[in-house]
């Protein structure tokens, strides 16, 4: 433990902020992981900037970017540094007539509701994906044929490189799916700038409680997941080839392919890290073996440095 490196930690952001050999199974969505050294939640702007510029100052300690935890996987190791947690803290909303700021840390979900709220249509399709702002704007988020580019204006980001705050306007984005600029370049999402339209809330709320209905018939949001396990291949679909594989309710331990849809790996109670990290390689070589295609993980998966 580097105590020079936590008091300076707590000074940024205050001892309430700061866990030490915090369980990462308590702020990821698949429920696992061993323990971080380090794990600060940021307040705001300001303070994620200092975080970023003391990493500098001691860059013999990694550090990890998370937001709501959807969409990773931490080993059972843990991680040997300094997990930032950019959420609950940092999640401000304003609605300027049809547009909406909202920072990073702010759920996808709930920029939604909001926007239904005030009569605002184009967020309907994202409302029930399990991230924050930062992540979906990083990942270029989308369902049911929508996406964050379609609505995005700009979005503000810190380059860790040189811990410069800067604008990106869509086109600099990059976006693609599950890829933009800021994957690209490691930049850290800061907010982000919605541009929406005017509807009718009766029609709004039918379209969320439609894809909402989608999402409870076919994906199995009873166990604990981190979400699509595979990223789409060109030409198929990853859940299909999945099945077609046999691979339907294949078991490790306490990790499982979903039977309800096999696109999912999930926690049906008890898995280890391991045991996640096991199903996701027997369905690659499966997939790979029966049907010649590369499976990529879309779960980022995180070692413990």
């Amino acid at each position: 433990m580097n105590q020079e490196f936590l008091k300076k930690l707590t000074d940024i952001v205050g001892e309430s902020n700061v866990c030490v050999d915090e369980p990462i199974n308590k702020h990821i969505t698949f429920r696992v992981g061993g323990n971080a050294t380090y794990y600060v939640s940021v307040p705001g702007e300001d303070e994620l900037v200092d975080i970023i510029a003391l990493m500098k100052e001691h860059e013999d300690i990694p550090y990890y970017i998370i937001g709501n935890g959807s969409n990773m996987l931490f080993t059972d190791a843990g991680y040997k540094g300094l997990i930032v947690e950019i959420c609950n803290k940092f999640s401000d909303i304003d609605i300027y007539d049809c547009r909406i700021i909202a920072k990073a840390g702010a759920m996808l979900s709930k920029v939604a509701k909001m926007a239904y709220e005030e009569g605002l249509t184009g967020m309907e399709q994202l409302s029930g994906i399990p991230g924050t702002i930062g992540g979906a704007v990083a990942m270029n988020a989308g369902a049911y044929g929508s996406e964050i580019k379609d609505i995005i204006v700009s979005a503000k980001v810190l380059d860790v490189k040189n811990g410069q705050v800067k604008i990106l306007e869509r086109d600099e984005l990059n976006l693609g799916y599950r890829h933009s600029i800021i994957m690209e370049e490691n930049y850290i999402v800061i907010e982000a700038i919605f541009d929406l339209k005017r509807g009718k809330r009766e029609d709004i709320k039918q379209e969320m409680d439609r894809c909402t209905g989608l999402r409870k018939e076919k994906q199995p949001l009873e166990y604990p997941s981190a979400g699509s396990t595979f990223k789409r291949p060109e030409g198929y679909f990853a859940g299909k080839l999945v099945q077609d594989a046999g691979l339907s309710g294949y078991t490790v331990g306490g990790a499982m392919v979903s039977q309800k849809h096999c696109g999912f790996v999930v926690n049906k109670g008890g898995a280890t890290a391991q045991d996640i990290l096991d199903v996701i390689a027997h369905c690659q070589r499966e997939v790979k073996e029966k049907f010649g295609v590369e499976l990529e993980p879309e779960v980022r998966i995180i070692q413990a440095e």
